[in-house]
Formats: C-alpha cells, structure tokens, sequence
C-alpha cells in the first residue's frame, strides 16, 4: 500500500527498442511522461535507441549488452519477446517489496505478469491497438472486400501463436490499458469486464507539433493531409474516395505523406493519378507538412489512438477522422468524425470545410484551445491517476480475501 507522498514505483517492461519508431516511441514518451508526473521507474527495454534522462529513471536494458543489441531477425520477434519476458520475470522477482505496479506491453508479458500475481503486485498490460482477434479479423475482411493480398509477415496478417499469447496475457493482467474508447469497445464486445479496462490516451510533443505564428491564409482550395503506412487498415482508400467524390477536389490538395504496402498502391492507381492528387512518400518534415495544411484525413478502420492525430491537433491542422481513429476529440467541436468506411459522410465534411472556411477556422481554434490536455506530459499525469487506481483497487481486494480467509478459518469445524 502507498502511503503519505511516497512516489509510485514503477516496473517497466518494454520488449522493443525504446525510443525508436511507432510504438518505440510511444513507450519513450510514456516514460518521459511518467517520469515528469514524479514516478519512480525502473525501466527493462529490449534495447536502447534514445535513453530517458531523468533522476527518477533507471533502465536496464534485456536483450542488448555493451551497447551490443541481440538481433530480432536472428530469433524472430515472438522468441525475442519472450526471451525478454523470462529475463524481466526473474528480475522482477529480486525486486519483491520494491515495486508497486507493473506496466508492461503485448508478447513480452506472460511470465512477467504470472510472477506478478505471485508476488501479489498489480500489474497492468498496454494495449496499443484494438483486440488482436478483432483487428486480424476487420483488416481481412477489408482486404478481401477491395482485392489487397496482405504481404507476408504483415502486421496484420493472422498469426495464430501471437493471438493466443496476446489473450493469454489478457486474463492475467489487472487491467488492460485502451488508449482510446474503441479500442475497449472491442474487449467489450469480446466479453471483457469494464472494471478490467482503464481509459487512458497518447499524446504529442508541443516542442516539434506547434501551430504556425499566424493564422494560415487561406488558399483557393482545401489542403487536406493523409499521414502514415498507406496500408488498407488506414483506410487511405476512403480517403481518395471521398476526397475525389467533394467538391474540394475542383480547386484543393490532397498530400498523401507514407510508404505504401506491396500491392496497395496499384489497387488505388486510378485515384492516385488525379491532378489533385500528391503522393509524397516517407516525409521527415511531417510536422511542418501539418501546419501548412488545412486537414488531417484519417478513415482508418482499426486502430488504437493514432498519434498523428494527437500531432494534427497541436500543429493546428483540423481533425477529419473515423471514430476508429482513436483521436481525443469531438464532433461539430473541434474536429468532424464519421463512421468507419462512411464514405458519403466523409465526401460530405470535405464539401462543408471546402464551402465554409468559417467552420474550418472555428473548429481549429476550438481544437487549439484544448491541446494542452493531450500533450504526453498531460497522458503521463493521466497514467499515474491510473497506477495509483489499480493499487488503490488491489489492496483493497487483497484486504477482502485475507478477511474471507481467517472468516472461513473460523468457521471451519474443529477435528
């Protein structure tokens, strides 16, 4: 139990790289976060790409010695993981009584989390995407819908060894950890509790996603912005769909900033070829590419919460996204959000930005005006309140089952 002001203390495990791409550095900027809300970590990353550089941070790295790091490809990333995973597990259980909560990430979480149970410390599991059965499950049935043949090894394809430790590492967690309300919707409808779920969010970094000086002029046409792998669960597709259907297409720009996945740009070829239409390619300038456009287009069909989206937001770039985006916002208030594949809702927010530049101001000021609320510093605060919850929760169960124990041993008749 924590008492008093005593910082929380944090075991970390993060079976990748930290602080490289993706989810690398969503797990950086969580440390970071955690960090500047007064946490105290002790950090198991699989290896390092940027360090965290803090008093109340200590990071001992799993799968990497003398700056050596262990290959992935040479194991595969389900045998890395769990090599991982084995290595905290034992350490962790040097640490007993020094640790108040376990936070740890999919595949690196099975042994670590059952060691946790032992010791009898919370621990709590990150879930950066929607349930693994639901997100196979949607991204095939895209795929077969528009004809894309998923490329071996993708993220996506259905892999029967990850799903089942993924749910294994489910049922032995205290909560699982939604960035977004559809991501638990999914556990929802997969016929998880509400009380095994904690809603907490992602963030952005305000010293590189910042608005420009000014209010940008405007231009004679709406300049609309697709971020990220243009691959069929972003639902890019859509996107060109709606974006050629509106009326903005006439006089407008539609950047599509991403790599494509083999096969995916061929099936959209005859969108992508429209004069009004730029594919950039990987872009290292993205943050300037949002402040000099007017939306952020992102009709993805499955996701956990999109940071570009959180970014979009503070480089003060309106959101037009699907309400499977994940994005902290709202409808007809700072953003305009459809359902997934709602093509001629879409087309229609296209045409009602592109006619009323007046809507478009006003939902962007809207949206600058709360971006302080999602910045990782605000997501660190958030997860803290979360940790201290899931303690706050476990002590009190343990109190209540230690009380059961002595009322039956009580009660037991005497031999």
């Amino acid at each position: 139990m924590i008492t008093g002001d005593r910082p929380v203390r944090v075991l970390y495990s993060f079976p990748h790289k930290l602080g490289a791409g993706r989810i690398c550095y969503t797990a950086w900027q969580q440390v970071s976060g955690l960090a500047a809300a007064g946490a105290e970590l002790v950090v198991f990353p699989g290896s390092v790409a940027r360090p965290v550089v803090a008093n109340n941070v200590i990071t001992r790295t799993t799968l990497a010695y003398a700056g050596v790091r262990i290959p992935y490809r040479l194991l595969g990333t389900i045998r890395a993981c769990a090599l991982h995973d084995t290595i905290v597990a034992h350490r962790l259980a040097n640490l007993a009584g020094q640790i108040d909560v376990v936070h740890a990430w999919p595949l690196g979480a099975l042994k670590t989390l059952k060691t946790a149970k032992a010791l009898g410390i919370p621990a709590v599991l990150e879930r950066p995407n929607t349930h693994t059965r639901y997100a196979y499950d949607v991204v095939q049935k895209e795929c077969d819908r528009i004809g894309v043949v998923l490329p071996p090894g993708a993220e996506h394809a259905y892999q029967e060894q990850v799903l089942l430790r993924e749910e294994a590492e489910y049922k032995l967690a205290d909560r699982l950890l939604c960035p977004s309300k559809f991501v638990a919707k999914t556990f929802l409808d997969e016929g998880f509790h509400s009380d095994k779920l904690a809603l907490h969010q992602y963030g952005y970094d305000p010293a590189v996603n910042y608005p420009a000086q000014q209010s940008p002029k405007r231009h004679r046409g709406l300049k609309a912005l697709f971020v990220g792998l243009c691959a069929v669960r972003k639902g890019l597709h859509f996107a060109l769909q709606a974006w050629l259907q509106s009326k903005a297409s006439s006089s407008g720009e539609f950047a599509i900033a991403g790599a494509f996945i083999p096969g995916y740009a061929e099936k959209l070829s005859s969108m992508l070829s429209h004069p009004s239409v730029r594919v950039l390619g990987h872009r290292d300038d993205v943050p300037e590419l949002m402040r000099n456009s007017d939306v952020l287009v992102l009709p993805t069909i499955e996701e956990g919460s999109a940071l570009v989206a959180a970014e979009a937001r503070g480089s003060g770039c309106v959101l037009l996204v699907s309400e499977a985006a994940g994005a902290v916002c709202r409808h007809m208030h700072d953003a305009l959000v459809h359902r997934v594949g709602d093509v001629p809702t879409l087309t229609q927010h296209l045409n009602m930005l592109h006619a009323d530049r007046e809507l478009l101001e006003r939902l962007r000021i809207a949206s600058l005006n709360t971006v302080n609320e999602i910045t990782w510093e605000a997501a660190g605060r958030k997860l803290l309140t979360i940790y201290r919850e899931v303690i706050q929760a476990h002590t009190k169960q343990s109190l209540w089952q230690d009380s059961r124990t002595r009322e039956l041993e009580v009660a037991a008749p005497a031999h």
